[in-house]
């Protein structure tokens, strides 16, 4: 067995699943912060029992969200030591800024907002969870700004080692800027999917119609808005792609030789070299279109580019794992628009104040819950997988980061321990998902006075 193999592995399942839980608490905590306001202008009880019942699921996801990011740091340090030797003067900076002011941000405002029901002034505790989606937010924004290093490196010198040289550059990264709002709006796809489906199951069951219809159709909403919004984010990200990864563009398109105009391919069979195609389908012009903004734009190929990179960086194979690429792009493209697609439904089921459509309806509006993590975590592979075989994009391959004194054993026996963890504790979030999602929300008449801030989130 390889340690790189091994250790690429336990990356892959660690990042991928703590990535679940970012989407979620950054929608959520933006979601939660708008019912809260709604309550705070209209004073309607409704209101108050939404935002108390979906802040419930946001301390859920916060919570797992910061016990599986703590793994990272973990296999950064054991895993890959020269990849951490090389960042770590670039990395320090915007890791730093997210720790001691987004996460601190974060954590101290969440907890004011939870032990200050009735304790704080209204206002003073709406701007608590106000704060909280600020933070989320900056969060993302910083660990963004160290994942774009890798993705386009600037601000940086190399002496033995990367260092930083300026940091405005590295937090003003063309892929920073746009993969930043792409995640933002992406965020909402998640966050929005999770109001829309539990209020689904509640629905469907006539139960509390006034705090779950009006949280289903905002679900809804949301995702549509996600959606779209994704789209247009990402037809930006794809043009700042082409020009600093265009490899990257070639393999998400499978296109093997250098075309003007593009065809925007559909489906693709490739040989078992991954040199050249074997069957397509495909739009005409639409590709050139993505990567250039005209149609009749011209896009670099696979081997076109393969042969100006060994010019450039000397001998070697530099062509991604092809199929990963073609497919997590589409999988994630997929993925996200079938999400709408049943918000869109679940809109029109519910207009003019009805709840129409058969059980079949609502079970499908339930299960597509997984639709938003399933397009997150196919792009967040197609992002990494198409990079390869870099690790920091023209500066550092992924097998010269792997930690050189960590022998196969080692990383496989961590790997074990923590698929195990992570599987434990994914049978503990789909609990108190599930424990806490088909509750009732809390009402006020029951509470103890005094006690609303406990008991609130404890029902």
């Amino acid at each position: 067995m390889d340690p790189l193999d091994l250790a690429r592995w336990q990356f892959g399942i660690t990042t991928v699943y703590h990535f679940l839980f970012v989407p979620v608490t950054i929608g959520l905590s933006l979601l939660v912060a708008i019912l809260n306001t709604v309550w705070v202008r209209t004073g309607k009880v409704a209101y108050q029992r939404a935002t108390k019942f979906w802040g419930t699921l946001f301390l859920i996801n916060f919570a797992m969200g910061v016990v599986t990011g703590i793994v990272q740091e973990f296999q950064f340090g054991m895993n890959w030591s020269s990849y951490s030797r090389f960042v770590g003067d670039i990395f320090g900076a915007p890791l730093a800024l997210e720790a001691l002011l987004a996460f601190f941000l974060e954590s101290t405002f969440l907890g004011l907002w939870l032990f200050g029901w009735n304790r704080l002034p209204k206002l003073v505790h709406l701007a608590c969870i106000w704060l909280v989606a600020i933070g989320t937010t900056l969060s993302a924004y910083f660990i963004l700004a160290a994942n774009s290093f890798m993705q386009w490196p600037v601000g940086f010198k190399v002496d033995g080692r990367a260092e930083l040289v300026d940091f405005g550059e590295v937090l003003t990264n063309k892929i920073l800027l746009s993969a930043f709002p792409h995640t933002i709006v992406g965020s909402w796809l998640s966050g929005g999917m999770i109001l829309m489906a539990v209020s689904a199951w509640h629905v469907a069951r006539r139960r509390d119609l006034d705090v779950f219809r009006p949280c289903l159709r905002f679900g809804a909403v949301v995702v549509v808005l996600g959606a779209f919004g994704t789209l247009v984010t990402g037809d930006v990200l794809g043009k700042t792609m082409t020009q600093t990864q265009p490899m990257k563009m070639a393999a998400a398109e499978a296109l093997y030789q250098t075309e003007q105009p593009a065809p925007f391919s559909l489906f693709t069979i490739g040989t078992l070299s991954g040199t050249e195609p074997v069957f397509q389908v495909t739009i005409p012009g639409v590709l050139s279109q993505l990567a250039t903004g005209s149609f009749d734009g011209k896009v670099l190929g696979i081997n076109d580019i393969q042969a100006e990179y060994q010019k450039r960086f000397g001998p070697g194979d530099y062509r991604p794992y092809i199929p990963v690429a073609y497919w997590g792009f589409r999988l994630m493209i997929g993925f996200g628009m079938l999400a709408a697609l049943v918000a869109l439904a679940v809109l029109w089921l519910t207009r003019r104040g009805g709840i129409r459509g058969r059980s079949w309806m609502w079970r499908v509006a339930v299960w597509s819950v997984a639709l938003p993590f399933l397009a997150h975590s196919f792009g967040w592979i197609f992002t990494e997988m198409a990079r390869q075989p870099w690790i920091v994009f023209s500066q550092m391959k992924t097998a010269d980061g792997v930690s050189p004194t960590v022998g196969a054993g080692t990383v496989l026996i961590s790997l074990i321990l923590f698929t195990v963890l992570y599987g434990a504790l994914a049978l503990v979030e789909l609990g108190l998902m599930i424990k806490f999602g088909r509750k009732s929300p809390p009402s006020p008449e029951d509470e103890e006075p005094g006690e609303a801030g406990q008991e609130s989130f404890a029902y």
